[in-house]
């Protein structure tokens, strides 16, 4: 195999990987806006603008920066299950019982789209 070859082949697996969704979150305008709604209704106070534990509320321990590395080198699904049932001793709340399994995914979608 040449060196072009192999050059070709880990482009096109690269821009294969990339087109993947992320745990099969559909990437329209729809589920991003109702992810934008729903985080700015309920995590944009603790969380801020964009994410970066720095909105209006403060807790201690402080609320988590969504574009950490401590944050984004976790599994999407450990990040929904954050959502979905909060975290112990902190001040994250379940939100299980607020927003539906769709809700938290698209909340997540939105997240993942702030700049790190």
């Amino acid at each position: 195999m040449t060196s072009r070859t192999l050059s070709i082949l880990c482009v096109s697996v690269l821009v294969s990987w990339c087109a993947v969704p992320i745990m099969g979150f559909a990437e329209d305008e729809r589920n991003l806006e109702r992810g934008k709604k729903i985080y700015e209704k309920y995590c944009l106070a603790c969380h801020g603008v964009q994410g970066r534990g720095d909105g209006g509320v403060r807790f201690d321990p402080p609320v988590a920066d969504l574009t950490s590395s401590e944050v984004l080198t976790k599994p999407n699904s450990r990040l929904l299950e954050s959502i979905h049932d909060g975290r112990t001793n902190t001040a994250m709340d379940t939100w299980k019982s607020k927003l539906s399994d769709d809700a938290i995914r698209d909340v997540l979608a939105y997240v993942l789209t702030f700049p790190r």
